[in-house]
């Protein structure tokens, strides 16, 4: 029937109006098994509203005229306009008579604010079904009490029932109706994920103060009054304190920089105090919240260099700060991604007591992010979010929301004049070349290559083999890994003669292991300032723990760091450059504001039992990855530290030989697939006589003997004979000789 698949709602009658019925035809109260009276939960749109069932007047079907006498905050009756509700979103509740509820009362004016008595209270509720979360509104009443949010309903497991005369009800917080429009303009809390753990701390630390100050002050305890998050650009802190003062009910008061800095002496710390005088205003209509954004910028650190007007700034701040009340009822929240340029004055008990650190996301928590950003995208089977997350190493919350927002987009341009197209798999993949993680924008090492598959390096099965086992097996098996109490190496070293691959397989092992990938050179490290090379080698260092599981590649590391065991080197820029690198290696600690996320609170599982051997998968998957891998290449082990080779900083050293045979044929096999060759070339016997020829020279030969053919039979040659190959052999030399070979086999790290 056409009224079971979409009920229309209409506009209530008059008669109506200040009652919780809601009419519909008698066929679909019948299919319901609904009485008259009856409690009913519809669901629509943008909430839920717990209305009575009642017949339509004029008995017609497929109707309905819903009441929002209780309803969820966020449910206006303007949204209801032509709204169709299926009939699963109907729901007949058995509501018991309840015992206890607690309730939030918004009043009139504030001067009304303690003078609500409970008794008062309850007899405006008493015959109304009410359900938990739901928002009361008792207007037709004429009193001064307008709307009651119900917070808990104490009776067994109902989250919902009818308030009787024997029901107990416990009034929690008065405030005012001017402060309850406000908290509806909020952000929703549904806007979050990821931060779950960091959100539920934050609303804590929040909540005491604004919601149970006389408690404290009967324990003797005076009331927090300043909070201050600290993460990187982009991870969500003014979203974070947006939520969460609408969560507990709080005007949210924002201070930024442009609008407090002043042209004229004196300008600013006038227009600090009015925003203090702001916040202590709408703290009379109800809890209050005084957000200062981007804190570093109005309250740097005072030095001798700094001018006058920071320094009176901050000076102003200070003196707020200290002249709030135990009785005023908002907190101060400061937010920055700088906490080393604050003032220490700010930075102690009485002022900013808590710093809450809000690190770059995790895997579970990037899956969880990319869940939310993507609930209202139309997604194809093909899309795995677990992967997306997988390949998103360092991209915080802002970078997430760009990144589905360009796969949309690449979708519409795909998508045939203009018609809406769901966004596949690989739109996300063309989205990822687009949108780079912002903590390595303009980074220090921050490295774009074309990826390199295994198979593109002709030989070196052994090395590969190794190569996988130190960064690809952890990523793909860390039930392995921890299940036998195996991490991952910290360090692994390359060594072997030039030309033979050593830098492509490292780019190989990036490219199949999605980690984030840092490299660094000596002409990027040295400085000509003093300790300019140390603190470039620290901040690769910190941006990589950042984005970890990341990989660090230090290419040609013998000139960059060299052994303290020659005496005119000990104090040289090398020597303090290996000084830093050790200490790096040996993790001894992290800073507070380089704390990386948990993540172990994890968004309910849709998937069954598949979905949650994967998420067991991914958790143990960052404890296996959760350090920072460094890679070296070099062709003089001989000249490095014997400290830094030593098991615990570099653990895999690995000899990368010149190709033998049979490697010399995968080479040329490999450098020629896109040669066309002519059925007379016999690459085995070209890798026959390339004895001592590394990959490079292999792939010159190629390209020498193309040339060749290009030069001597002209532009419109169509295939590459062998004469051309045995004539560029003769004209080339191998680069590698027997004594580089010799010295290689007999050093100590063979």
């Amino acid at each position: 029937m056409t009224y079971m698949e979409g009920l229309k709602v209409l506009p209530r009658d008059a008669v109506d109006s200040d009652t919780q019925r809601c009419r519909m035809g008698p066929t679909l109260m019948s299919r319901l098994g609904l009485r008259l009276g009856s409690p009913v939960l519809i669901r629509v749109l943008q909430g839920t509203c717990l209305c009575t069932a009642w017949p339509r007047p004029d008995l017609a079907d497929g109707y309905l005229q819903i009441s929002t006498q209780c309803a969820t905050p966020d449910l206006s009756t303007q949204a209801l306009t032509g709204l169709t509700v299926d009939l699963p979103q109907i729901k007949p509740l058995k509501c018991l008579k309840l015992s206890c509820v607690t309730v939030k009362v918004f009043v009139q004016s504030p001067g009304h604010k303690r003078k609500v008595p409970e008794r008062s209270v309850q007899e405006l509720l008493q015959g109304l079904y009410v359900h938990e979360g739901h928002l009361v509104d008792l207007s037709w009443a004429k009193a001064e009490i307008r709307f009651v949010l119900v917070e808990k309903v104490n009776s067994g497991s109902q989250k919902a029932g009818l308030v009787t005369a024997r029901t107990r009800v416990d009034v929690s917080v008065i405030q005012t109706v001017k402060h309850l429009e406000r908290q509806r303009l909020q952000v929703s809390a549904s806007a979050l994920g990821g931060v779950e753990d960091v959100y539920a701390s934050l609303k804590e630390m929040i909540t005491f103060p604004l919601r149970y100050p006389g408690t404290l002050r009967q324990l003797g305890l005076s009331c927090p009054r300043g909070l201050l998050l600290i993460g990187p650009p982009g991870v969500g802190k003014t979203l974070l304190v947006r939520c969460a003062a609408k969560d507990i009910g709080a005007t949210l008061v924002t201070v930024n920089g442009p609008e407090v800095t002043g042209s004229r002496p004196g300008e600013s710390e006038e227009n600090l105090r009015r925003m203090f005088d702001q916040a202590r205003a709408e703290a009379e209509e109800g809890p209050c919240v005084l957000l200062i954004d981007e804190i570093d910028s109005l309250c740097p650190r005072r030095t001798g260099s700094s001018g006058a007007p920071e320094n009176r700034l901050v000076a102003q701040l200070l003196t707020l700060m200290d002249a709030i009340g135990s009785h005023e009822g908002f907190v101060i929240i400061g937010a920055t991604n700088q906490p080393d340029a604050l003032d220490p004055a700010l930075r102690r008990p009485g002022r900013f007591d808590r710093e809450v650190i809000i690190g770059v996301p995790s895997l579970l928590q990037r899956r969880s992010i990319l869940k939310c950003v993507c609930r209202e995208m139309p997604l194809s089977a093909d899309v795995d979010l677990n992967a997306v997350a997988e390949m998103t190493c360092g991209y915080v919350g802002a970078d997430l929301s760009a990144l589905s927002r360009e796969a949309a987009l690449q979708a519409m341009r795909h998508s045939q004049a203009g018609a809406s197209e769901s966004v596949s798999m690989q739109h996300f993949l063309r989205a990822l070349r687009h949108v780079q993680p912002s903590c390595l924008r303009s980074s220090i090492g921050a490295t774009d290559f074309k990826p390199i598959s295994w198979e593109q390096i002709g030989g070196l099965e052994g090395v590969k083999l190794k190569l996988k086992q130190s960064i690809e097996w952890p990523m793909r098996f860390p039930e392995a890994f921890v299940r036998l109490g195996v991490s991952r190496p910290r360090g692994v070293l390359l060594y072997g003669p030039p030309g033979c691959a050593k830098t492509t397989l490292v780019k190989a092992a990036a490219s199949s292991s999605h980690c984030t990938f840092l490299s660094l050179s000596g002409a990027e490290l040295f400085s000509p300032y003093v300790g300019d090379s140390e603190k470039t080698l620290a901040q690769l260092f910190a941006q990589a723990r950042a984005c970890a599981p990341s990989i660090v590649f230090l290419d040609e590391i013998d000139s960059m760091v060299g052994s303290r065991a020659d005496s005119a080197s000990s104090h040289s820029v090398q020597s303090q450059v290996l000084s830093v690198l050790l200490t790096e290696l040996d993790g001894v600690g992290i800073r507070t504001v380089e704390r990386r996320s948990n993540g172990r609170k994890i968004a309910q599982l849709e998937g069954g039992e598949q979905e949650e051997a994967r998420i067991h998968q991914m958790e143990l998957q960052e404890v296996c990855n959760k350090d920072v891998l460094i890679v070296a290449a070099t062709n003089r082990a001989d000249v490095l530290d014997s400290a830094l080779l030593r098991p615990g900083r570099l653990d895999q050293i690995i000899y990368v030989p010149p190709p033998d045979l049979e490697g010399r044929l995968a080479v040329l096999q490999i450098c020629t697939k896109g040669v066309p060759l002519h059925q007379d070339v016999c690459l085995q016997g070209l890798a026959a006589q390339t004895e001592r020829f590394s990959g490079a020279d292999l792939e010159n030969l190629c390209k020498e003997a193309a040339l060749l053919a290009l030069r001597e039979e002209g532009l419109d040659v169509s295939c590459v004979r062998q004469k051309y190959f045995l004539k560029a052999l003769q004209a080339l030399s191998p680069s590698l000789s027997p004594e580089q070979l010799k010295q290689h086999f007999h050093s100590c790290l063979y």
